[in-house]
């Protein structure tokens, strides 16, 4: 049988999903990248051949996420894609007429703008942490509770208190205010979600015009704090759709089963296999102009598989080769 599968692999998380010749929805994995992305990609690999059936044959793979280039090259990925296209394509299989796509991961956010099924405009976050989940994980944490806890304690807020929320610095001195002035922790848990969702939207979404309906995607929509906060900012409903948080892994999978259907083509996939290779990973400055970008490679066994991370496609292009001695040097 037919299976396509989509690898999102980000700072903070790494998703796999695998879709039949359907696109049905055939199986998940959530995983903690921990600073370690060829490793997960690996314990994934292996974690999810398990869990497919034996009659399953991989017939199409495709990456997305901050890692997408080092993934796709250890997958040997058919098409590697942004994690704009891939939220955007996953949501409209779930939400056809959804206009406006909210995404907040733990360590970027987006907003994507979609009118007609076609993306027209989005914004980015991946400076600020204010605005993404590792500001509420680091809040919960200093609050000694979980994030699950945070997220029902958000709910039980009554009065919620305003804090400052524009930078996570700032957000922590006024939250230690809160609490010294005697205000109760649900009020102040649930004005941290309200001061993560003003910032979202006044930076990610500034000169966004937010249209109904409202998808909210990414690990984040799981804490029913942060859905309740952006309802109320809003004004409307705000739809969680089932698997938010391995959307862009989801996205991924259909658009690889579209490419090799309508292309007609033999995939790359190298291979369960692929999970017991030791790869090497090392960058260099490249000084073949003044911009001095950061490339990064990627090898085995002293055998060069890729390079990336320019501004031009000079290392893309001679992916195998060493490039020469001038640009490196």
């Amino acid at each position: 049988m037919e299976a396509y599968l989509g690898v999102d692999v980000g700072s903070v998380s790494t998703k796999f999903a695998v879709l039949d010749r359907n696109n049905e929805l055939v199986t998940t994995l959530y995983l903690m990248t921990q600073g370690k992305p060829i490793e997960m990609v690996q314990q994934g690999l292996r974690q999810i051949e398990q869990q497919l059936p034996r009659d399953f044959d991989i017939c199409g793979v495709a990456t997305t996420g901050s890692a997408r280039y080092l993934a796709g090259v250890i997958l040997g990925a058919d098409i590697v894609k942004n994690e704009i296209t891939t939220h955007a394509v996953a949501a409209l299989s779930y939400i056809p007429d959804v206009q406006t796509v909210l995404e907040v991961g733990g360590q970027d956010s987006k907003i994507i703008i979609i009118r007609d099924g076609v993306v027209i405009d989005f914004g980015m976050n991946t400076v600020c942490a204010a605005g993404t989940g590792s500001f509420l994980d680091h809040q919960a944490l200093r609050l000694n509770m979980s994030i699950s806890e945070f997220s029902q304690m958000a709910l039980k807020s009554k009065s919620p208190v305003r804090i400052a929320g524009r930078c996570t610095v700032f957000a922590e001195s006024d939250m230690v205010h809160k609490q010294q002035m005697g205000h109760r922790i649900e009020d102040i848990v649930y004005g941290l979600c309200q001061a993560l969702v003003r910032n979202f939207l006044n930076n990610v979404g500034s000169g966004k015009e937010v249209r109904f309906p409202v998808a909210f995607q990414g690990g984040v929509a799981f804490n029913r704090g942060i859905v309740r906060a952006f309802q109320e900012e809003l004004g409307t409903e705000v739809i969680v759709p089932p698997h938010h948080e391995v959307m862009g892994a989801i996205g991924a999978a259909m658009l690889v089963h579209e490419e090799v259907v309508g292309n007609g083509r033999k995939t790359g996939f190298r291979g369960f296999g692929i999970s017991d290779i030791e790869y090497h990973t090392s960058s260099f400055e490249c000084k073949s102009c003044p911009n001095l970008c950061e490339i990064a490679r990627l090898s085995i066994d002293g055998r060069v598989l890729a390079q990336w991370g320019g501004r031009c496609d000079i290392w893309e292009r001679n992916p195998r080769g060493e490039g020469s001695k001038q640009e490196q040097s």
